[in-house]
C-alpha cells in the first residue's frame, strides 16, 4: 500500500496564546486534488507554512512522501504558486523564460550557466501550461491568467510530485478562470502531479476538486467532494462560525 505524500497526525500550532491550529490530523494521497476551504483567520496558511518546512509543528507530527518532515530534503518534490496575481510588479524586467528558470535555482545553485538539459525543462514547462509562444515575451506584458499559468511553470520546472497553491485564481478574469481549471485537471489527470488548492470559494471546489478539508482551527470535514456537497447551510455555518450559503457555480 502506497503511503500518503503527506501525513499530519495530531499538529497544532499557536502564535503566541492564540491557537491557529489544533489537533489536525490530514492525509493526502497520491493522485489527490484536494481543496483546502475554510474562512478567514481559519490557519489554512498556517497549513502550508507548516507543509512547506516554514514552521515547525508545536505539538504532532508531519510526514511528506514518507519520510519525517525535520529529515525531508527533496524539497523539489513539492511546488508552491503564491497569490501572485494581484501583486505582480508589471515593470519587472524579466522574460517569461527567465522567471521559469528561477525554478532550477534550488537544483543547480546560484551563478551557475544553465546546460542545454536545464533549457529544455524550462521550455517542456512552459509548454506544459501552454504558454510556448510567450518565452520570450516580457512577463509584465500578461495578463493574470497568463501570468499565473507562468508561475504554475515556475513550479513544474523541478518536476513536482506534489502543487500546492493558494488562491490561485485571485485577480484571474471570469473568462479565464475554466481555463485556468482545465490546466489543474490536466496536471492532476494526465501528468498525474498531485494537487493541494486553497480556496475560499467553496462552490467551485466542490466542481472541480476531488476532495476536500474544511479548516477552521480544526479539521472540521475531510472526505470525498461528494459527501462536502451534500451538507447542509448549517452544518457550513457551524464550520465557518457563522453563517453562510454555498453558490454552485455552473460552467459548460
Amino acid at each position: 500500500m502506497t503511503s500518503p505524500i503527506v501525513r499530519m497526525q495530531h499538529v497544532s500550532y499557536a502564535y503566541e496564546s492564540k491557537h491557529a491550529l489544533h489537533d489536525i490530523n490530514l492525509e493526502i494521497p497520491t493522485g489527490a486534488f484536494l481543496g483546502l476551504v475554510g474562512p478567514n483567520g481559519g490557519g489554512k496558511t498556517t497549513l502550508i507554512k507548516l507543509l512547506l518546512g516554514l514552521l515547525k509543528p508545536q505539538k504532532g507530527s508531519i510526514e511528506l512522501f514518507g519520510e519525517r518532515i525535520e529529515h525531508f530534503k527533496n524539497w523539489n518534490k513539492i511546488g508552491f504558486v503564491s497569490q501572485k496575481a494581484n501583486s505582480f510588479n508589471r515593470g519587472f524586467p524579466a522574460t517569461v523564460k527567465e522567471v521559469v528558470s528561477t525554478g532550477l535555482t534550488p537544483n543547480i545553485g546560484y551563478f551557475r550557466f544553465f546546460t542545454k538539459q536545464h533549457k529544455q525543462k524550462v521550455e517542456y514547462a512552459v509548454d506544459l501550461v501552454g504558454m510556448k509562444d510567450y518565452l520570450n515575451t516580457n512577463i509584465g506584458s500578461l495578463s493574470g491568467g497568463q501570468q499565473q499559468r507562468i508561475f504554475i511553470a515556475r513550479s513544474l520546472v523541478s518536476n513536482p510530485a506534489l502543487l500546492i497553491l493558494d488562491e490561485p485564481t485571485v485577480g484571474i478574469d471570469t473568462e479565464n478562470v475554466q481555463k485556468f481549471y482545465d490546466l489543474l485537471h490536466q496536471l492532476n489527470e494526465e501528468n498525474n502531479i498531485s494537487l493541494l488548492l486553497v480556496s475560499h470559494d467553496i462552490g467551485t471546489m466542490t466542481k472541480h476538486a476531488n476532495g476536500i478539508a474544511c479548516l477552521n482551527k480544526e479539521l472540521h470535514f475531510h472526505g470525498d467532494t461528494h459527501s462536502f456537497a451534500n451538507l447542509s447551510e448549517n452544518q457550513l455555518s457551524n464550520f465557518y462560525g457563522h453563517p453562510l450559503q454555498v453558490v454552485t457555480h455552473q460552467h459548460e
